[in-house]
C-alpha cells in the first residue's frame, strides 16, 4: 500500500490503525471506481463488488507474513489489494488493459498476484478451499511455518468441498485458516433459510474438531486480533481454525442485481456499521484528530484517482498474451 503521500502523525497503535484505515479507504474508492467504470462501459464482463467487506481482507492480511498464502472468491478485489496488488493493476485488469494484474486474462473474477502469494480469486464456489488445504500441506512438509488462508462466502459452507477441506486440514493438523465472509446472503438467498445451523461456518467447525470464532467482520481490529491468534497457533503446529466474520455487502450480488430483496431496515442498520465508520470511531478513541483522518482520506482519493487515469491510458492487451502463462514453462505453443 502506498503511504508516501501521508506523513505519520502518531506512533504505536494509532499509526498502525491509520495505515489500516488508509487501506480500507483505498479499497472502498477502488470499488467505487470499478462501479463507475462499469457504468461508463469501460469494464469488460461483470463485477462482484466487496464494498462493505473491506475490514475482513485488511484485518486478516495485516496478521500475515509476506510469504503466507491467500486464496479468495470471485468477490476478491479487496483481498488482491490487501495483499499487494495496486488499484491501478486491478482496475486495468477489469478494463482488459495490458497493465492489468493478470494481463487482462483474469478480469474481475480471477485477480491473482502470485508474486505476493495471493494465489487467485476463484469463480467456482468453494473450489479453492481444498487448494488452500493443499498449500498448507506443502508448507507443513517443507517446514516453512507458512500458513494458508482461504476466504469464502457463507454459501460455500453448503458445498462439499468445504467439509472435505476442513476434514483433511483437521486430520493432518494443517496450518490453514478458513475465513468465512458471512454477508447473510448466498447470491440472492438468505443463508439462514437454507442452512441447518445459525452460524454456517463456525457452527459446523466443531464437527471436524476445529476451533472456531465469530467476529465482527466490519471491525478491522477485531478481524486482525482473531486472525493473528489463529495464525500464531497454526505456525506452531496447532492446526486449522475457522473464523466466521459477520459483514455485509453494500451492493447487490453482482452488477445485474439491485439487491431489492434485502429489507430496508436491515440495510440501514448495517450501513450504520460501515467498516470505515467503525475504524474512524477507533481512531477517535485513540485521540487521532479528525484533520489527520481527513488527510488519510485525501491521500487515498489521490491514489485511486491516479490509478483510474493510468488504467484508462494504458494500452489494450495484446491478444498474443492469451497463450502465455498457460503452462509452467510459459506457453502452450509446443503442445499444439
Amino acid at each position: 500500500m502506498d503511504t508516501t503521500t501521508r506523513a505519520p502523525v502518531h506512533a504505536g497503535p494509532a499509526a498502525e490503525l491509520l495505515d489500516l484505515y488508509q487501506q480500507l479507504v483505498v479499497i472502498r474508492r477502488t470499488e467505487k471506481a470499478a462501479h463507475d467504470l462499469f457504468l461508463a462501459g469501460l469494464v469488460k464482463g461483470t463485477t462482484h463488488l466487496a464494498a462493505g467487506q473491506e475490514a475482513v481482507a485488511v484485518g486478516a492480511s495485516a496478521a500475515l507474513r509476506p510469504d503466507d498464502y491467500v486464496f479468495a472468491t470471485y468477490r476478491g478485489h479487496h483481498h488482491a489489494i490487501a495483499r499487494g496488488a495496486t488499484p491501478e493493476e486491478c482496475l486495468a485488469e477489469l478494463m482488459s488493459k495490458a497493465t492489468g494484474v493478470c494481463k487482462a486474462k483474469g478480469g474481475s473474477m480471477h485477480l491473482t498476484k502470485a508474486s505476493h502469494n495471493m494465489l487467485g480469486s476463484y469463480a467456482i464456489v468453494g473450489a479453492h478451499l481444498p487448494m488452500a488445504t493443499g498449500a498448507a500441506w506443502s508448507a507443513q512438509l517443507r517446514g516453512t511455518e507458512q500458513v494458508a488462508v482461504a476466504f469464502f462466502g457463507d454459501g460455500a459452507t453448503n458445498i462439499g468441498a468445504f467439509h472435505e477441506a476442513l476434514n483433511l486440514a483437521a486430520v493432518w493438523r494443517l496450518p490453514v485458516i478458513f475465513v468465512c465472509e458471512n454477508n447473510l446472503y448466498m447470491e440472492y438467498t438468505p443463508i439462514a433459510t437454507v442452512t441447518s445451523v445459525p452460524d454456517p461456518a463456525a457452527g459446523r467447525a466443531p464437527a471436524h474438531g476445529i476451533p472456531a470464532e465469530i467476529v465482527d467482520g466490519n471491525d478491522v481490529l477485531a478481524v486482525l486480533d482473531s486472525t493473528r491468534a489463529a495464525v500464531q497457533r497454526a505456525r506452531v503446529g496447532g492446526g486449522p481454525t475457522v473464523i466466521e466474520a459477520r459483514t455485509y455487502r453494500h451492493y447487490g450480488h453482482s452488477r445485474t442485481d439491485p439487491g431489492k430483496y434485502r429489507p430496508e431496515d436491515e440495510v440501514r442498520d448495517w450501513m450504520a456499521r460501515d467498516p470505515l465508520i467503525v475504524a474512524r470511531e477507533h481512531l477517535r478513541r485513540l485521540e487521532v484528530d479528525d484533520a489527520d483522518i481527513e488527510r488519510v482520506d485525501a491521500a487515498a482519493a489521490r491514489i485511486v484517482a491516479a490509478a483510474v487515469d493510468a488504467a484508462k491510458q494504458a494500452p489494450e492487451a495484446d491478444p498474443a498474451e492469451a497463450f502465455t502463462d498457460v503452462w509452467a514453462d510459459g506457453g502452450a505453443q509446443w503442445r499444439t
